[in-house]
């Protein structure tokens, strides 16, 4: 199923996601276009959506949240909503500890905030049911104008460790919110990029993660910050515009556009990228830009193919490659992925 679409598996069946899928997209379908016009959209928002989501302790000392009992995973599975949209979760904690859920970005009562200081966390074995809702941009009474929620957010714990969440963030217990206005551009995958602390994603130093794509593809990144460090986000032969949604609205938009941007703890923004646009195939290298710290391992690389499936001067062996799945809901990664996505839209819009 295109990832674009809200999974009807998830909506009838409980929150039954395939094997190896990070990712809930809580949108419509997307506005039909010819395959070889307009990318796709988002469309309205307006939903009211029902997920189960876990909080478990890893076998390797890390937390993560995950869809489904045994398949938590760090960084969390990546949750998308259109602007309108409300999002009831229901959070159960297998952990030893108490935990919760806190959301950046969205709106919530006070009952859903996830901190031990108003009792909205979980204990140990315990359920409860966060609600976030989402709204449009719009004027206030006043006349003064209100944003809309769409924007790159994320979730995170705030009891694991201390009243803050120190301990299960550093662990792994934070994960990507993408809110969508109507008219965004929809891309074919997305992948999640963690500094914490010194790690990206809670990896080992020099162990990626790497991510796939082929010359062409329509790739958005989420990035996120937290830990007790500043870094730079940067990425090698790719740019993006510094703005909502990281690509400009024409050739009028004063958005300054940038490779590299400084994030502090609890920042997060996002992007879309056409793979090798302008550069062509190749093992293109992203990473903090603190020297010290790309030297003791904050770095990846997005591999961008080409047709036939080669890069240019890179042999996996020799790097220890091992490709991240991008963020969807078909259980499917890398360039498989990708293309059923392609392909599956091609097959709606004829339709």
């Amino acid at each position: 199923m295109d990832r674009r679409g809200f999974n009807r598996r998830m909506l009838l069946g409980g929150a039954a996601v395939a094997t190896g899928a990070t990712s809930l997209s809580l949108a419509a379908a997307p506005n039909a276009a010819p395959a070889d016009a307009a990318a796709p959209t988002a469309p309205a928002g307006g939903e009211v959506r029902h997920i189960k989501l876990y909080a478990e302790e890893l076998s390797d000392g890390r937390m993560g949240y995950g869809f489904e009992k045994g398949k938590a995973s760090v960084p969390g599975p990546l949750i998308e909503l259109n602007e309108g949209d409300t999002l009831h979760i229901e959070f159960e904690n297998t952990m030893a500890v108490a935990a919760s859920l806190h959301v950046h970005g969205l709106d919530y009562e006070i009952s859903s905030d996830g901190t031990r200081q108003n009792r909205s966390h979980v204990e140990p074995g315990g359920t409860r049911t966060y609600t976030w809702r989402t709204h449009a941009p719009g004027r206030r009474k006043d006349g003064t104008w209100r944003a809309g929620s769409a924007g790159y957010w994320h979730y995170h714990d705030h009891v694991v460790g201390t009243d803050h969440g120190t301990g299960g963030v550093r662990k792994g217990l934070y994960g990507p919110v993408i809110v969508r206005r109507k008219g965004d551009v929809l891309p074919d995958a997305t992948h999640t990029v963690v500094f914490n602390d010194m790690t990206i994603n809670n990896r080992a130093p020099h162990t990626g993660p790497d991510f796939e794509a082929t010359v062409g593809d329509r790739v958005e990144f989420v990035v996120i910050t937290h830990g007790e460090y500043y870094h730079t986000f940067h990425m090698h032969g790719h740019r993006w515009a510094d703005n909502r949604t990281g690509m400009l609205t024409g050739p009028d938009d004063p958005s300054q556009v940038i490779d590299n941007k400084i994030t502090g703890p609890a920042d997060s923004f996002g992007f879309q990228v056409i793979a090798g646009e302008g550069v062509g195939a190749g093992a293109w290298m992203y990473h903090c830009h603190v020297q010290s710290h790309s030297d003791m391992g904050m770095v990846g690389l997005f591999l961008v193919k080409k047709a036939d499936g080669t890069i240019p001067g890179y042999d996996p062996h020799e790097h220890g490659h091992t490709a991240e799945p991008a963020q969807g809901e078909d259980g499917k990664d890398g360039p498989e992925r990708a293309e059923g996505q392609k392909e599956k839209r091609t097959q709606e819009h004829a339709h």
